[in-house]
């Protein structure tokens, strides 16, 4: 397949994607498609290439029946038919100077002197241009960014090999994150909810055709 062709390939998956709100609840996907679709997720950037994400497949019946009861209309058709549902999960300890940090950071490198370095200029980053250092929701939504460029890459791989997907914001966090803390689904000390995706294959196609602002209206050169 020449450059041209892919090209049209993936704008044509695009222009398939929609926000799928209702799955064919008697088909699944592949075990070996989902793995895909969540490795891309893994192999995804980050700003300082610090991955504050977790991806969680949520099966457990009884933790999707709670969630249901704190999300909003769609979200609970999708958890109800979707082939799988995944949680995208936020650190909350993504500063600096953090163990998170120096855990992720200091293997890699693996060098005392070179970790410290690392740690002084993120310090100058996160306090002085992005100015998130000192507040923890900063600290938490800039890190809940990341998880939105795994999301994106997940849901345009998905519909690159025909499966349907739909990024999901409209529950209560607070409620969520009780949630998810009481059945040990996570440390609410540690990370947060971030989005949660539907991932399967469509009931029924989209009921207008994909609205989108012109290529002029939203590109520009200077």
């Amino acid at each position: 397949m020449d450059k041209e062709q892919l090209k049209a390939q993936i704008l044509e998956a695009h222009n398939y994607r929609f926000a799928t709100k209702v799955f064919d609840k008697d088909k699944k996907i592949d075990e070996s498609d989902l793995k895909f679709i969540l490795e891309v997720g893994r192999l995804s950037p980050s700003s300082i290439n610090l991955e504050p994400w977790r991806f969680v497949i949520l099966d457990n019946q009884q933790v999707k029946d709670e969630i249901k009861q704190v999300g909003w209309g769609a979200a609970k058709g999708q958890l109800d038919t979707a082939s799988h549902f995944v949680l995208i999960l936020a650190k909350r300890n993504a500063r600096y100077d953090s163990q998170l940090f120096k855990d992720h950071f200091g293997p890699r490198v693996n060098n005392d002197e070179i970790l410290q370095k690392m740690i002084s200029i993120y310090e100058g980053f996160q306090t002085n241009d992005i100015e998130v250092a000192d507040n923890e929701r900063a600290l938490f939504d800039w890190a809940s960014k990341q998880t939105y460029i795994a999301l994106g890459n997940m849901m345009t791989a998905a519909a690159e090999i025909g499966i349907d997907s739909c990024p999901i914001e409209g529950f209560n966090y607070k409620a969520v994150n009780e949630i998810l803390a009481k059945h040990e689904v996570i440390n609410p000390e540690e990370e947060g909810i971030s989005v949660m995706v539907a991932f399967g294959y469509r009931a029924e196609g989209p009921k207008r055709p994909k609205a989108r602002r012109s290529y002029d209206d939203v590109v520009s050169r200077f």
